[in-house]
């Protein structure tokens, strides 16, 4: 049986869609950049020679795009190509919420996916959960304290575990999704909100501090990202703050058949 392919195997949500393949017994072939991890096919965007082998008799691709790339397209679509060339039928991609389809950055790749793969998938989930107990240098909660320059706007905040469920199916029905997939928890929580449920949790207070969008930018840039990027991160806030991630879809649901975990329950499994 030819195996799936999960390009960013190691990563938030490639991890747990390996995890939810392997659970039902579909051969995966996890890749990762590093040489050195076992059972694992090495992979890099940058490096073509390990592309054609890492997709040697396989049958599908969950695909994360290049991280930090600002223009990806040139780096997946000789890739799509040389799926094509190997008989791989279906490629879900990993998007974001935030980003819609266009013509350049990461919105390019839904259209590029659509006209070359017979079968395709796109998701695009709202911000991960996994978001607060990682590495963000906004959200450090074990110093008490989130910081956003979203003001009162809501994020319909949607577990990666869910995320991953969505993708493993799209990745093995029978039938071919060959949609898009928006993604969200099961509500809409206010940074506010989401400090007072961490405080209430943890036993320790977390404050949400609401700054401006270029102080936010500063103290990304403070923190080594660079000054374009941190001022692309920072007016996603100002997005949120506008209403554009105030939505919930009934996805992970319909596709799934089980309802998107809610922010409580993710605090009460990850949050320490």
């Amino acid at each position: 049986m030819s195996e799936v392919l999960v390009v960013g195997a190691t990563g938030t949500t490639g991890s747990r869609v390996a995890a939810f393949l392997r659970e039902r017994g579909v051969p995966v072939r996890p890749a990762s950049r590093r040489a050195d991890l076992a059972g694992y096919v090495r992979f890099g965007w940058a490096n073509r020679e390990t592309h054609a082998p890492a997709l040697s008799r396989v049958r599908a691709v969950y695909l994360v795009p290049p991280i930090g790339v600002a223009e990806p397209a040139p780096m997946v679509e000789p890739f799509l190509h040389e799926a094509v060339r190997q008989g791989v039928r279906r490629v879900v991609l990993l998007g974001s919420s935030a980003v819609p389809e266009s013509t350049s950055g990461v919105g390019a790749l839904y259209g590029l996916v659509r006209t070359v793969m017979p079968e395709w998938a796109v998701l695009r989930p709202s911000w991960f959960m996994q978001n607060f107990t990682g590495e963000s240098l906004a959200l450090r909660i074990r110093d008490g304290e989130v910081i956003s320059a979203t003001g009162k706007g809501r994020v319909g905040f949607v577990d990666a575990a869910d995320i991953a469920s969505v993708a493993g199916h799209a990745l093995t029905a029978e039938v071919p999704h060959n949609t898009e997939h928006l993604l969200t928890g099961p509500e809409t929580l206010s940074y506010d909100e989401v400090a007072a449920l961490l405080t209430r949790h943890t036993g320790r207070p977390v404050r949400h501090r609401s700054v401006t969008v270029d102080e936010l930018a500063r103290h990304f840039t403070r923190h080594g990202i660079p000054a374009s990027f941190a001022a692309m991160l920072a007016a996603l806030d100002t997005d949120i703050g506008g209403g554009s991630e105030d939505r919930v879809t009934d996805t992970v649901e319909r596709v799934t058949s089980r309802p998107p975990r809610s922010f409580r329950e993710f605090a009460e499994r990850e949050v320490r």
